[in-house]
């Protein structure tokens, strides 16, 4: 009942008063400036209300100054955050599990860098693990069948389900895959040779998707790049008497923490990610000294997580370090018939998911406006912008049933909507000469409702972001952005911004050119560019 409360009530216990006198007290001891025009007690909540004429100046300049800047600050200067995220399988497809990790991970790390982070994007490439022992198993029996030109992750992809196949019947064929792997970390030209040639394929494919999301990656260090560092790992665990044999493995065991056991090394001797993961742990420490260090990974991996910077403890690294190894946990992306699996060969692959909805805008545009300039680039930045807005418009930790129906919506609370609005910012202030100088502008023509409902979601920008990253949930600058996006349409309905009153126009035209500089800046933070035309 106030653009601002402070409730009274948790003062009542610790001064022995009820929450409206607390309320009368404070209100008569707080003497107002120019920025609060009026207090109001109302059953024990001390009401604010803002000068809304200081906050169409305050707001409007700001923005002004800082232009595509507004909104960030120095909150990170001095702090080093990596965000490790996407980390594909090498030699299997791109789906849209994948997806999600990547522009969850893409939107905290724009974020992050925006408010003054330094900071680091890690590609955790999977190119390493039993995996590759099979996959090395099928290239041996059938990959003379297979090109590996123009489709070369669906071949690898078609071998892999083979091999699989195999697998399940013959136990002794899953025998020989393990032994691929172990000769690997053994350095065998032969598996090495075939392994490489895999992981080239595969980066060379990934990096297209990741041109087409505005991905990008300061270090592309993968599980392999670890397999010379985890001899030092299994070493410290063991000086610290923490490394017990189990059945010829070697183990840590968490169980009086509630957390199992953590595999160190298999009874065979070859290792197992959580041993890569505490290698790359002790790695990110000495190499950035960071203060946090994001993983951005599905909650099936809660447990794993806990058990690997619980072991942690142990490797000799800062206490800073330690406390800023984070878990950012994501719901799992699931098909309406069922959960997807690489091994049975159903999944959705990314690709074909960003080229249908490509192809679905251009064919919208060509009905409704088949004369509008550059509608390729439109539709692209249409298509993928709808489908990195529905990957991030929710809570991340919910699962997400991946319709084809509900990613391409166009209509409703999507990225589409957002972009409709920002190109009707464009086509308003294409109508005026000039953009006013705000030193010219009478701000006595934004004291309405609708105007007053668009600034004070303009103030609130930087607030957002600070939010999105104590929480690590981008959701919050996308449901932000859809709000931003229906205060200005409903100032757009209910004022006529070109107007013969040159006062008034240039108030509104000043508040519609806030709102196109912080729509843009927020789509481009989580991953999504604008078009100029829709």
């Amino acid at each position: 009942m106030g653009d601002y409360a402070f409730p009274c009530f948790r003062l009542a216990k610790a001064l022995k008063k009820s929450p409206q006198i607390i309320a009368e007290e404070l209100k008569n001891k707080i003497q107002l400036d120019e920025n609060i025009e009026n207090m109001q007690i109302i059953g024990g909540y001390l009401n604010f209300f803002i000068n809304k004429l200081v906050l169409a100046k305050v707001v409007l300049q700001e923005i002004s100054d800082k232009k595509e800047l507004y909104g960030s600050n120095k909150s990170g200067e001095g702090k080093t955050i990596l965000v490790e995220y996407s980390s594909p399988n090498i030699a299997k497809p791109f789906h849209i599990g994948h997806l999600r990790n990547t522009v969850i991970g893409s939107a905290l790390y724009k974020i992050y860098k925006f408010l003054g982070y330094n900071t680091i994007g890690i590609n955790h490439l999977g190119d390493y693990g039993t995996q590759f022992g099979k996959m090395i198993e099928g290239y041996k029996r059938w990959g003379n069948e297979y090109t590996f030109d123009e489709n070369p992750i669906d071949d690898c992809m078609d071998i892999y389900v083979r091999i699989n196949n195999l697998c399940k019947e013959d136990e002794n064929v899953l025998e020989l895959c393990r032994e691929n792997f172990k000769k690997i970390e053994e350095n065998d030209p032969y598996c090495v040779e075939i392994w490489n040639k895999l992981k080239n394929m595969s980066l060379k494919e990934f990096q297209k998707i990741y041109d087409l999301l505005g991905v990008k990656f300061d270090s592309l260090k993968g599980e392999a790049f670890y397999s010379d560092k985890m001899d030092e790992v299994v070493d410290i665990l063991d000086k610290k008497g923490v490394l017990k044999d189990s059945e010829g493995a070697k183990i840590v065991d968490l169980d009086d923490k509630g957390m199992g056991i953590c595999m160190i090394k298999k009874s065979n001797g070859s290792t197992i990610y959580a041993t890569r993961d505490l290698a790359a742990i002790l790695y990110r420490a000495r190499t950035y000294d960071f203060d946090k260090c994001l993983y951005v990974v599905a909650y099936e991996q809660n447990l794993h997580f806990r058990q690997i910077f619980e072991v942690a403890k142990y490797l000799d690294i800062p206490e800073k370090c330690l406390n800023g190894l984070e878990h950012v946990a994501y719901g799992m992306v699931r098909l309406s018939t069922g959960r997807m699996s690489t091994r049975e060969g159903t999944v959705v692959k990314v690709d074909e998911l960003l080229q249908e909805a490509i192809d679905r805008v251009e064919k919208i545009i060509e009905e409704k406006n088949p004369d509008m300039e550059n509608r390729k680039e439109a539709a692209k930045k249409i298509g993928i912008g709808a489908v990195i807005f529905n990957n991030l418009c929710n809570t991340i930790i919910k699962d997400q049933v991946f319709d084809w129906d509900t990613a391409l919506n166009f209509n409703g609370e999507t990225g589409p909507y957002i972009q409709y609005i920002y190109v009707r910012t464009k086509s308003v202030l294409e109508k005026v000469e000039n953009i006013p100088e705000l030193k010219d502008v009478n701000f006595e023509y934004l004291q309405d409702k609708a105007s007053i409902k668009v600034l004070f979601s303009l103030y609130d920008f930087e607030n957002i972001l600070m939010q999105v990253v104590q929480k690590n949930e981008p959701s919050i600058l996308a449901r932000y952005l859809i709000n931003l996006s229906q205060n200005y349409s409903n100032f757009y309905n209910e004022n006529k911004i070109i107007d013969e009153n040159k006062e008034i126009q240039d108030a509104r035209v000043a508040l519609t050119k806030a709102v196109e500089i912080v729509l843009k800046k927020g789509a481009n933070l989580l991953g999504m560019e604008m078009p100029d035309r829709m």
